[in-house]
């Protein structure tokens, strides 16, 4: 039987009054709140966890997967990144990263921005009028307090306050609701690179000597773990590991997040033994360090003013609206019920397509003065494996960045923005022209 209790009523002080206010702080957050501060926005930028960058720093990720050309995925990269030949490790490609690197990188651009941050600060409730939010309720050390703003951006990955508002949405693949696995990434160090394989996708099947390297995973490692993928890194002998999995998950849910994080860490000593016992140059590796933030790849899908599809994404589509341009990936659908690819996804075979994403995907159908950012965006289950990789996720942050200060400075809402607007400004900033 289920019990309540009954809160009191009070007063919430009201923190700060940004323009723009930003909901999460990994690749597209930060982008969207240093986008809109160049355009002469306030901006106050909200992350629950206590570092920014969040997937690609906290999430402990290997690499930049995925690409855009030109716009500030570029600025990030060329910032963070430790370019080839220079040390500790001549063969680290330009699109490794380097964490530690990165969010102080990060850092520094927030603050040359002039953008107020809270980290260790939950957004909790949407302040909203009829179908409007003019702000949200977070709560922190401090208390629970109010952010009062003009246009709020949520790049919270899961899109909690967009959901809390009233946007609709859909979770998962359309058959079932079934979502992509989770994963808790890892580093290990004591590899001996002169002599070490690094399968980089589900379909590198690499013969070693006692057999094909993504046989034996799935014939040793606990299910659901099962597949084998090791990314060099920038710090000599050390490995990142994208091998831990848990299916079954809902991001949206507290319940599952713990459960996943449990089951991954739990795969952890087993994909070690399994490393020192079947992989060359792995025989002496060690646990270096662990993600503290889990990955999830995929929960709400939300209807906006436009759905990209998989259709759109192979025909290489430009939209009149774009508001990113230049985007590229394959359809990367990890297995709902297993380790490796789903039947679904595409990598391989995929021929990579330099396609637009548009506008009216940022702008929820019904809720006014937000905008989507990152993989929360309006698109299909299979496109949105596509879109969700970083750097586009980095891009569709400016845009949002960009349209969400155009708003407040012109007192328009996001539906009825100039697109034109937005696109000369992308231009003006680095952003390369549709193919």
């Amino acid at each position: 039987m289920e019990k309540w209790i009954q809160e009191p009523a009070r007063s919430v002080p009201v923190a700060a009054c940004p323009d723009v206010l930003v909901l999460g702080a990994g690749p597209a957050g930060v982008s969207a709140a240093i986008s809109a501060a160049r355009e002469g926005a306030s901006v106050l930028l909200v992350e629950q966890t206590g570092d920014v960058g969040g997937i690609a720093t906290a999430g402990l990720m290997s690499h930049w997967t995925g690409q855009t050309k030109g716009g500030i995925y570029e600025e990030i990269l060329n910032r963070s990144s430790d370019l080839p030949g220079t040390e500790p490790l001549s063969s680290a490609t330009r699109q490794t990263i380097n964490t530690e690197k990165l969010k102080n990188v990060l850092f520094d651009m927030l603050s040359e921005a002039n953008i107020q941050i809270l980290l260790y600060t939950f957004a909790c409730e949407p302040v909203m009028e009829k179908n409007r939010i003019t702000g949200v309720i977070v709560e922190n050390k401090s208390g629970r307090q109010a952010i009062l703003s003009r246009i709020t951006i949520d790049a919270t990955g899961d899109g909690d306050i967009a959901a809390r508002a009233g946007a609709a949405y859909v979770t998962g693949r359309p058959a079932d609701g079934m979502m992509q696995p989770a994963t808790v990434m890892f580093k290990i160090g004591g590899v001996d690179y002169s002599r070490a394989v690094f399968p980089r996708k589900f379909e590198d099947y690499i013969t070693i000597p006692k057999g094909e390297i993504q046989d034996l995973g799935k014939k040793h490692l606990p299910f659901p773990a099962g597949h084998v993928l090791l990314y060099p890194t920038t710090i000599s002998g050390v490995v990142t590991c994208n091998m831990t999995n848990c299916i079954n998950v809902d991001g949206t849910r507290t319940e599952d997040l713990t459960r996943a994080t449990l089951v991954c860490r739990g795969q952890m000593d087993d994909i070690i033994r399994f490393l020192r016992e079947y992989v060359p140059g792995y025989e002496n590796c060690w646990l270096f360090s662990s993600a503290s933030l889990i990955g999830i790849r995929e929960t709400r899908h939300f209807a906006g003013l436009y759905t990209l599809t998989e259709q759109d994404i192979r025909d290489a589509r430009v939209f009149d609206d774009w508001a990113v341009t230049n985007a590229s990936f394959n359809f990367d659908i990890h297995n709902t019920s297993g380790s490796g690819l789903d039947s679904a996804g595409e990598q391989a075979s995929f021929k990579s397509t330099f396609y637009t994403v548009p506008y009216g995907c940022l702008v929820p159908e019904q809720i006014d003065n937000l905008l989507l950012a990152g993989r929360n965006i309006s698109g299909t289950h299979k496109a949105h494996s596509n879109y969700r990789a970083m750097p586009i996720c980095a891009n569709i942050g400016q845009a949002a960045g960009i349209a969400a200060a155009v708003c407040a400075r012109e007192n328009v809402l996001p539906r009825d923005m100039d697109v034109k607007k937005l696109q000369t400004r992308l231009l003006a900033q680095g952003v390369l022209p549709p193919r």
